[in-house]
């Protein structure tokens, strides 16, 4: 079996995507952690089980790519448009997923603990059965699939946490120097 370095396995999945699905059929250990992926199209890669922790899928088309059970702590996929992928069991904690398009995609058993979602379109994904959705970052502009698709227990109302503390600008100021 052939061994590659990264750069070699990331021109083999832009080239031949079904070489590199091949290859990874025989390993248990793919570390493409820290790779970017920016701005590719990347359709039916085998991901499962992979490590991409810290990796970019910036403004990336991806349609039909298996994350099963992979690993992608701090992630970036803003703006990206991500259809019909499947995350069950993969690790998206830290993820940035600001402005991405993610529909259609199941997140099954995924831990979403610190992603950032703001103004994220989750639109006919499948969150109903993910883990810590509640830790996860966003806001007013990221849109929910319908109430059958999510957790029970989540309450998509935006609140602020801690991270978005803004200074009092308005509190007047006393002649002492003192708000």
């Amino acid at each position: 079996m052939l061994d590659y370095t990264k750069d070699e396995l990331l021109s083999l999945i832009d080239r031949t995507p079904e070489k590199f699905n091949e290859w990874k059929q025989d390993r248990e250990d793919v570390d493409l952690s820290e790779v970017d992926f920016s701005n590719m199209t990347l359709r039916e890669i085998d991901f499962a089980g992979v490590d991409l922790n810290s990796s970019s899928f910036a403004d990336c088309d991806l349609s039909l790519v298996n994350f099963t059970d992979a690993d992608l702590t701090s992630v970036d996929f803003t703006r990206a448009t991500v259809t019909e992928c499947d995350f069950t069991d993969s690790l998206l904690t830290s993820a940035d997923c600001s402005y991405a398009n993610m529909t259609y995609c199941n997140f099954a058993g995924c831990d979403m603990a610190g992603c950032v979602l703001s103004e994220t379109n989750l639109a006919n994904s499948d969150l109903s059965a993910v883990e810590n959705l509640a830790s996860a970052r966003y806001d007013n502009d990221t849109s929910w699939p319908e109430s059958d698709l999510m957790p029970n227990d989540f309450d998509s109302v935006c609140q602020d946490d801690l991270s978005a503390l803004k200074d009092d600008e308005e509190a007047p100021m006393q002649s002492d120097g003192e708000y």
